[in-house]
């Protein structure tokens, strides 16, 4: 049997068989996984060669699965558009990439590089047929032009002092190799792909528009956005309503990464630019935790969560709301309450959150526990992080550098790791992006989900005397 193709997911084989039993035929299937075949690059690896030379890496070819043949490599790397050549020695990672791919008889620019840690180091290969990269040890005595010669069946290396030097590894004219993979340089977002994340978004978006609190017991969820200056609460508000306004919204005020902007208690009811009706939650925004005096007094936080403050109280970090004050709500029903808060932090600042910091954070956690509120992280700016591209927005959730910044937010803050989101706010964007919002969306809906564990916790005798009060 040939193998004609690879991929890096599993497949299911359907074998039928038959036994002869007592003298009878019996036919029956079976399946069989088999293993998948994965890179030999490790995540950081990829991800470096990936961002230098664009787009995702498709595993075309495996030499210990193809063989190790020129035939069996042009029969499965032929005409498949941009492609990269690994090869994987002892002590190095080097290989070709060829914008122009494996395309008989035609000639291209190919680019030999070599990964040295974090860094690739290139060098230009003159306008050549890409076949020609493959040479047995003979050929390469014999044809002194060649730079750069892979000899797959003696898997040997071979590398004029020139280009060694050029790509900084030891001048050794032959090197022995263990494995070399080819793969194909395709845009993640292709048509098929985009189309799935367009399904998402509007499957999430018709979850918001039907979404009703918990036993009706209010018309609109109200969640609280609490953090640090600067981390991104005003953003995330503007980038809620762009989602549903289909156009970006700028109507936070929204300031710089260390002085922030919001200076009053503002709540915003978000419409829906279908129908122009107010969705059922309402998003809360507050002045953010600041070092020393600065920031939200902590003693407004428990007057915002019981509903006793209004929308547009300006806040004094000197001195918190009291009874008398015009902003003040005396007798605040369910529906003024906070039923959910979300602390938000730019994912790139954890490290850098000051002991005060983290001891404000957990006095105000302490405060919500004690009001029964579940409350959630938001980690915005992720799309900014080292290494992450817009591609990888559309499994955010499995990149080694998030994942461990996820980690971080779990030790040093004590939140659990179900409980901390990701997105990437409208901030410098002309035009909506699918991938953005399905991130602001799936926040959103857990948000809610947290308000419905809230209102179902409720005693009921304390739910039904707001109910009557209203």
């Amino acid at each position: 049997m040939e193998i004609r193709g690879i991929n890096t997911s599993f497949e299911t084989v359907h074998i039928i068989c038959f036994s002869i039993f007592n003298g009878k035929c019996i036919l029956f299937s079976t399946r069989l996984r088999s293993m998948a075949v994965t890179t030999c690059l490790t995540w950081m690896q990829e991800k470096i060669l990936q961002n230098h030379f664009g787009g995702k890496f498709n595993l075309l070819y495996k030499a210990s699965v193809h063989k190790f043949s020129l035939e069996h490599l042009l029969q499965v790397c032929s005409n498949q558009g941009p492609t990269v050549t690994v090869i994987y020695s002892k002590d190095h990672v080097t290989g070709a990439f060829m914008q122009e791919g494996y395309q008989e008889g035609k000639t291209s620019f190919i680019t030999l590089f070599a990964l040295q840690e974090t860094k690739i180091l290139e060098c230009k290969m003159k306008l050549c047929v890409p076949s020609m990269l493959f040479v047995t040890w003979t050929g390469w005595h014999r044809q002194k032009k060649y730079e750069f010669g892979i000899d797959l069946t003696g898997r040997k290396l071979h590398i004029s002092a020139n280009t060694s030097k050029e790509l900084g590894l030891l001048q050794c004219e032959s090197i022995s190799f263990e494995e070399c993979e080819v793969f194909q340089c395709e845009d993640i977002l292709n048509k098929r792909k985009m189309e799935e994340v367009t399904e998402l978004r509007e499957s999430l978006w018709s979850s918001m528009r039907t979404y009703k609190p918990y036993g009706d017991l209010v018309h609109q969820i109200r969640i609280l956005l609490l953090g640090p200056i600067g981390a991104g609460k005003s953003s995330f508000v503007n980038s809620v309503k762009s989602v549903f306004q289909g156009r970006v919204v700028h109507q936070a005020l929204v300031g710089s990464d260390t002085t922030g902007i919001s200076q009053k208690y503002r709540t915003y009811s978000i419409k829906d630019e279908k129908d122009g009706n107010s969705l059922p939650f309402i998003l809360c925004d507050s002045l953010g935790l600041g070092e020393g005096e600065e920031g939200l007094c902590m003693d407004d936080v428990p007057q915002i969560l019981k509903g006793h403050v209004s929308d547009r109280y300006q806040f004094n970090p000197m001195k918190p709301i009291t009874p008398g004050h015009d902003n003040y709500v005396d007798s605040p029903l369910l529906k003024d309450r906070i039923h959910c808060a979300a602390f938000v932090f730019n994912v790139n600042c954890i490290e850098y959150l000051s002991d005060e910091m983290v001891a404000k954070i957990r006095r105000v956690r302490r405060k919500l526990i004690e009001c029964g509120l579940v409350h959630l992280v938001l980690l915005t700016h992720v799309d900014s992080m080292d290494l992450i591209t817009k591609d990888d927005l559309i499994d955010i959730y499995r990149c080694p550098p998030v994942k461990s910044q996820l980690e971080a937010v779990h030790k040093a803050l004590g939140f659990p790791l179900s409980d901390i989101l990701l997105v990437s706010n409208y901030t410098s964007e002309w035009e909506l992006d699918p991938l953005k919002d399905n991130l602001i969306l799936f926040a959103l809906r857990h948000m809610l989900w947290a308000a419905d564990d809230f209102l179902e916790d409720l005693p009921l005798e304390e739910t039904r005397e707001m109910l009557l009060a209203v």
